[in-house]
């Protein structure tokens, strides 16, 4: 059995919490409740982004630490008659991994309620059709209800939130932890302990560890926050790719347990050379481990940020994930602490004449 320490209990809650783009109050309420005890102030974006602000030094660089707390999920867009709910995909799915997959539909009052994405037995498919990947639009939520008015009756609308559900828990190996919407609650556990060990510091830079909203369809509160705190340094924090499972091959490089990746490029962002350097020093250093990723598709929140006002010097560190973009993810603990321990060690060493140099040496 294993016993939860303040860690466990962190990354249980935020990654139980449900919320999909544009919906995304019950993990940032968690974000909050672990955020107050230790900022100077909370503010929010006009989308719903959260900001937790650890003043330093009078003058000092800005730096934001973003996670976001939308997962990928559903929207209930019809019922029909006879009760099945029919959905619009919010994020990017691959057909492959939903059958049969048990889902939470949250109504606006917030009540919650079971359901599962309904599959055909094997045994009444033709050959052919059991090669055929099922069509999203033809796919259904079966709540276990009669008819429509059942449905209604419940309080289920078009709008309403569509979640994967599973449990969070530790694996046989401890240090492996499995849990939904690790894309990406991760990061917002990174911004949230990065300003807790921070707190009572003395660090030139003031920090601004940001969960923004609505990344999964295209960046909007990283667009909106980063506006917002106008930094002068971003990280963003997110899930990266691990290669370490059978198949991938040469697709990803990632292991888990080796630590936190350094986002060479993806699709929305080259990193930035100078922070770059700046951060493999300190790490190098320290001894703390690390290793490279690169995406050609998808991008991280700095993506956004980092072409906001006059352009922000910025740089991804995700932690390798298997299985990302399905119901139900794996990280390594040991990448998430060496994470925060980088970011930690970084910030702290961050002042007006090295943000200078960083940006245009």
């Amino acid at each position: 059995m294993v016993k939860y320490d303040e860690t466990l209990t962190l990354l249980k809650e935020i990654t139980d919490a449900n919320g999909v783009p544009g919906n995304e109050r019950q993990p940032r309420e968690v974000m909050r409740k672990y955020l107050e005890p230790h900022t100077d102030e909370i503010t929010y974006d006009n989308l719903g982004s959260i900001i937790g602000v650890l003043k330093g030094e009078n003058n000092g660089p800005k730096v934001m630490v973003t996670g976001h707390l939308d997962e990928i999920g559903f929207m209930v867009t019809k019922i029909t008659d006879k009760g099945f709910v029919k959905f619009q995909t919010l994020g990017g799915w691959w057909n492959q991994v939903m059958l049969a997959q048990q889902v939470t539909i949250t109504t606006s009052k917030g009540d919650e309620y079971h359901g599962v994405l309904g599959s055909k037995p094997p045994h009444i498919l033709s050959a052919e059709d059991r090669k055929k990947p099922v069509d999203i639009k033809d796919m259904y939520i079966d709540l276990g209800v009669k008819d429509k008015e059942e449905v209604e009756k419940l309080g289920i609308k078009p709008g309403d939130m569509v979640t994967p559900y599973i449990e969070f828990r530790p694996l046989a190996n401890d240090k492996y932890l499995l849990a939904k919407a690790w894309d990406n609650r991760i990061g917002c556990a990174i911004a949230i302990e990065v300003l807790r060990k921070l707190k009572g510091e003395k660090i030139a830079s003031t920090l601004y560890a940001v969960g923004t909203v609505q990344e999964e369809v295209g960046l909007r509160g990283a667009r909106t926050s980063g506006f917002k705190v106008n930094p002068d340094i971003c990280f963003a924090t997110d899930v990266g790719i691990a290669g370490d499972t059978p198949g991938i091959g040469d697709a990803a490089d990632g292991k888990l347990g080796a630590g936190p990746q350094i986002v060479l490029f993806d699709a929305s962002m080259v990193g930035h050379k100078g922070l770059r350097e700046f951060v493999l020093k300190i790490a190098d250093e320290l001894n703390i481990p690390y290793q490279f990723e690169s995406m050609s598709g998808g991008g991280l929140d700095s993506g956004a940020i980092h072409v906001t006002h006059e352009g922000v010097p910025s740089l991804g560190i995700c932690i390798p994930s298997r299985y990302i973009h399905s119901h139900t993810s794996m990280i390594h603990r040991d990448d998430y602490e060496n994470a925060v321990k980088l970011l930690v060690e970084v910030i702290k060493r961050l002042n007006n004449e090295n943000v200078k140099q960083i940006t245009f040496d």
